[in-house]
């Protein structure tokens, strides 16, 4: 049987660090987000909070599989910022996860070799500060019964253990069903089996 791949990592709540190379300071902020707009809300806060800064850096992936990211240099020199942030990222893992970094220009310029070790150290310190996390990728499955096949129903939900989203118990009962993806097909087919069930898949 093929493995499906259906955890990832993300972070638990948001975290922050510090760092210092020579004169600069390096202010670091991790964020656990699952939109654009999401991470717009929160850049936008960052920069009324520290208007005075010299460059707000970030990166960030979103989705299960980390498919839709982005790097912003903010004005340092292309590839110094937000590509270094994005391959702490990358090489920890994680998605659905931002990391800005708040630069204060001490007046001593570090080149671009410094430059890319300062926004690489600083997201991964600030990495080593957040909670991480395992997430699995859930389908939701939805099952019409009769009464009477209540017990066929719990006793197929009792052994697979999906979570119970809703459901409703009348002469028509329902429940909505989520499973990580892995397991779907196998809860469907068993559900399927009982004697006047009817299931569908929600794409939620």
């Amino acid at each position: 049987m093929e493995s499906v791949n259906d955890s990832y990592l993300t972070i638990d709540g948001e975290a922050e660090a510090i760092y210092k190379q020579l004169s600069s300071k390096f202010l670091a902020y991790a964020y656990h987000v699952t939109s654009e707009e999401q991470i717009r809300q929160l850049l936008d806060a960052l920069r009324k909070r520290y208007y005075d800064a010299t460059h707000h850096c970030y990166a960030y992936r979103l989705g299960h599989d980390g498919a839709l990211f982005r790097a912003n240099d903010d004005g340092e020199p292309s590839s110094t910022a937000g590509r270094p942030i994005l391959g702490q990222l990358l090489s920890n893992e994680l998605t659905d996860c931002l990391i800005v970094v708040v630069r204060y220009f001490g007046g001593t310029k570090l080149g671009v070799p410094g430059l890319i070790q300062a926004y690489k150290e600083s997201a991964a310190a600030v990495i080593a500060q957040s909670k991480i996390v395992s997430r699995t990728v859930d389908i939701t499955v939805e099952v019409a019964f009769s009464y009477v096949s209540m017990n066929d129903i719990m006793r197929i939900v009792k052994d697979m253990q999906p979570r119970i989203a809703e459901q409703r118990f009348d002469n028509l009962c329902t429940m909505r069903l989520a499973i990580r993806s892995s397991q779907a097909d196998e809860l469907i087919a068993r559900l399927s089996k009982v004697e006047g069930a009817a299931v569908e898949p929600i794409n939620e």
